[in-house]
C-alpha cells in the first residue's frame, strides 16, 4: 500500500514501509475457456429441483462437482486451490486438501445470499456462471477484535486496513477462494440476469501438528 505523507512527515520517508501483517488470504482467479454444453445442461437440471433458501435458492444436490458433468471444472478447480494451498499455508508433505460438499446457487432479482461464514469447513469458494458485471457482486465482512470494537473513526477515504467490509465486482467465469471463518454475503440482487454460481468447501487430510508438542492430530 502506498504511503501518504503531508509536508511536514515526508523527509526522510523514502524507506518506510506499510505492511499487512496476518491477512486474510482471498484468491482471485478466472477460467480460462468456454463451458461445454454439458456444464451448461447440468446447471439447468438443478435448476428445476431446488429448496430454498434464505434470501435465493440452492440446488438440491450438494455434491454437485462430484458429478461426471463437472468432472473437468472440478479438476480446474482443484489447480487453483493447490495454488491456495501451497502459497498461503505451505504446509509439509502429507498434507493434502479435498472438497467436501458443493452446490449451485440461484439468486434473481432482488433476492439475496444472507451473511454467513461456512463451518465444518477450512477453504470455501465460489465460482460464477452468470453474472451481471454491472452489478452482481460479493461482500466480505472483517472480524472485529479488540479496541476496534469499541473506537470508530470517521474515514476520509476507505482502504483494506480501515475497512469494515470489502467487495469484489464479478464477472462470468470468476473464481474466488477464501477462509472458511469469512463472513461474505449478496446484498439485494440488481440487474434482469439470474446470477448463478457454484460454492462448495474443501477440508484437508493427513497428519497435521507435532506429536511432541501434543499438538498431532490425524485427519483421514
Amino acid at each position: 500500500m502506498r504511503i501518504k505523507y503531508n509536508e511536514k512527515n515526508k523527509e526522510n520517508a523514502d524507506n518506510d514501509i506499510l505492511t499487512g501483517l496476518f491477512s486474510t488470504p482471498v484468491y482471485l482467479s478466472k477460467l480460462k475457456r468456454e463451458f461445454t454444453k454439458s456444464e451448461l445442461q447440468f446447471v439447468e437440471k438443478n435448476k428445476k429441483n431446488p429448496y430454498k433458501n434464505i434470501g435465493n435458492i440452492t440446488s438440491t444436490d450438494n455434491y454437485v462437482l462430484n458429478k461426471k458433468p463437472f468432472a473437468k471444472l472440478k479438476k480446474e478447480i482443484e489447480s487453483k486451490i493447490d495454488i491456495y494451498f501451497k502459497n498461503v499455508f505451505d504446509p509439509v508433505d502429507g498434507v493434502k486438501f479435498y472438497i467436501t460438499q458443493s452446490w449451485l446457487n440461484y439468486t434473481q432479482t432482488n433476492e439475496f445470499h444472507h451473511r454467513h461464514h461456512h463451518p465444518n469447513s477450512f477453504i470455501s469458494g465460489v465460482f460464477y456462471f452468470d453474472c451481471n458485471e454491472q452489478f452482481d457482486r460479493i461482500t466480505f465482512h472483517k472480524e472485529v477484535l479488540g479496541i476496534e470494537k469499541y473506537l470508530i473513526f470517521e474515514r476520509k477515504n476507505w482502504n483494506h486496513f480501515n475497512s469494515d467490509r470489502w467487495y469484489f465486482p464479478l464477472k462470468n467465469k470468476d473464481l474466488i477462494l477464501f477462509p472458511s471463518h469469512l463472513n461474505h454475503e449478496v446484498e439485494n440482487k440488481k440487474g434482469n440476469n439470474l446470477r448463478i454460481s457454484l460454492a462448495f468447501n474443501v477440508f484437508i487430510k493427513g497428519t497435521i501438528g507435532q506429536k511432541f508438542n501434543l499438538t498431532e492430530l490425524k485427519l483421514k
